[in-house]
């Protein structure tokens, strides 16, 4: 079993992952009834494509020794209507440190093709960019 989730009342969710007893807590967003007071559910979606990103990159850059320290991302996650999903996520990746042209072919090649992104519905627009600097 992964999680165990409890519905809390007022829009909010609890849950618990069951082999390390970590909580994340979900609310409603304000244009969808809630209080926006937490990380949304498609929030979470969103969210989970930047870190698992991170994460394949980060074992990528271990095995040919590429220090990611300090590289972050940014998620925005753009909605729409009728049904209600979301139609793109857009993932800026900031590099601290710079690379050659062949470990950044490796790192953004791992990147686009995460488990997450692999997982999403083709019609989910992934737009991932990767910010190298000079």
């Amino acid at each position: 079993m992964t999680s165990i989730v409890n519905y809390l009342g007022n829009l909010r969710t609890e849950s618990i992952h069951v082999s390390s007893n970590d909580k994340i807590v979900t609310d409603a967003p304000v244009d969808n009834n809630g209080k926006g007071e937490a990380f949304s559910p498609t929030d979470l979606v969103a969210t989970s494509l930047s870190s698992c990103i991170l994460t394949v990159i980060g074992i990528v850059s271990k095995k040919i020794k590429y220090d990611l320290t300090n590289t972050k991302s940014s998620v925005e996650k753009i909605m729409g209507d009728n049904p209600r999903r979301i139609v793109e996520v857009l993932v800026k990746i900031e590099f601290s440190k710079s690379a050659d042209p062949k470990t950044k072919t490796i790192i953004e090649k791992t990147a686009l093709n995460c488990p997450v992104g692999k997982s999403l519905h083709p019609d989910i627009k992934q737009n991932i960019s990767f910010i190298w600097p000079d």
